[in-house]
């Protein structure tokens, strides 16, 4: 058998006694505390791993609002987990930000044969979860620790305002599928609209603009929903296909599709948009809190008046390469999705 006489001798660290004194006990006391350490800020739960890098929180409320929003993704997208031409068989999958993993489970259940991987900065998933699913605590801002080619499909949603470099995520994420395989993103629009300018000069104006200065001064755009598509296809992406969608914010669409639609993502925006504005108007935009809650009181009122017809885009590219960008439930009409293919090589 062959050696390599390449590979560079590993120097030893001679202060590394400290680390072989820990109990494996102590060792683990230690580990899961800098993820399971939550942090604490104006009511709400943060996560620990990378504090700070995710303006959202991780609580009981964030969770439920999260479940709320796979519901309306799935009635935006006829009950489909995805549009990628992906087949049924596929093998290796990762879902990228899972929150509360109900994405990963979902198609963990329906595609038995796959090898599913859910990551996320808080381990808020279930335990009780299908044998072809784990999930992970990592970061997608750090180098990718997965082989190259590992990956047939991946699968983004939600990922506004979490990247600081999208040139450098679409890059791993290419790097990090198979040829001729799928990466599928779904974003939302932070910006409400309307067809009849009944947003105009209100709130939900307001609130368009402030999340993108907020997003700004945070360092990780809100934008992507809108630049997504170049970008993927400076990185390398082929047959990268866009396509958008309205989704109602409140019950006053006449067709009864987007009417039901409309009934969940208001729901969705009064149990989350405390949490989507909170850390970043006080941290970023230095809001007090309690300018913060006359903001959020407004907006609550807001959505309650049958006079403004808010909706939200969310964006789509498919074939090859897939990817959803959807409007944020700042302005979510449907789910946009992005199908972007890699390349055969």
């Amino acid at each position: 058998m062959s050696r390599d006489t390449d590979l560079d001798v590993v120097e030893v660290d001679t202060d590394a006694e400290s680390g072989y004194g820990e109990s494996a006990q102590s060792e683990w006391t230690s580990l899961r505390s800098s993820i399971m350490n939550y942090h604490y800020e104006n009511g709400r739960r943060y996560h620990a791993y990378h504090a700070g890098s995710y303006w959202g929180p991780n609580d009981e409320k964030a969770m439920e609002q999260l479940d709320i929003g796979h519901h309306v993704f799935n009635l935006l997208l006829d009950g489909k987990l995805y549009l990628a031409p992906i087949p049924e068989d596929v093998e290796q999958v990762l879902d990228i930000g899972t929150g509360t993993g109900i994405w990963a489970i979902d198609f963990a259940d329906t595609h038995p044969s796959a090898r599913v991987i859910g990551t996320d900065l808080s381990p808020i998933q279930p335990t009780w979860i299908p044998p072809n699913l784990h999930f992970e605590v990592d970061d997608c801002c750090d180098d990718w620790v997965y082989g190259k080619d590992s990956f047939d499909f991946i699968h983004v949603r939600g990922l506004y305002g979490c990247v600081a470099d999208w040139d450098k995520f679409y890059k791993e994420a290419l790097d990090h599928l198979k040829p001729n395989s799928y990466l599928e993103q779904v974003e939302v629009s932070v910006v409400p609209k309307s067809d009849d300018g009944s947003t105009n000069n209100t709130v939900f104006e307001e609130w368009g603009r402030v999340s993108l200065q907020a997003g700004d001064a945070f360092g990780k755009t809100l934008r992507i929903v809108d630049e997504a598509k170049e970008k993927m296809i400076k990185a390398g992406f082929v047959d990268v296909q866009e396509h958008r969608f309205k989704c109602p914010v409140g019950p006053w669409a006449k067709d009864p599709r987007l009417k039901v639609l409309g009934k969940y993502n208001r729901l969705q925006w009064e149990m989350g948009i405390e949490g989507w504005s909170m850390m970043l108007l006080t941290r970023f935009l230095n809001w007090t809190r309690q300018e913060v809650e006359v903001y959020l009181a407004r907006m609550r009122q807001a959505l309650r008046d049958p006079s403004i017809h808010a909706y939200q885009e969310k964006y789509s590219y498919p074939p090859l390469p897939l990817l959803f960008l959807l409007p944020f439930p700042w302005d979510l009409p449907y789910p946009t999705t992005a199908l972007i293919t890699k390349p055969m090589t």
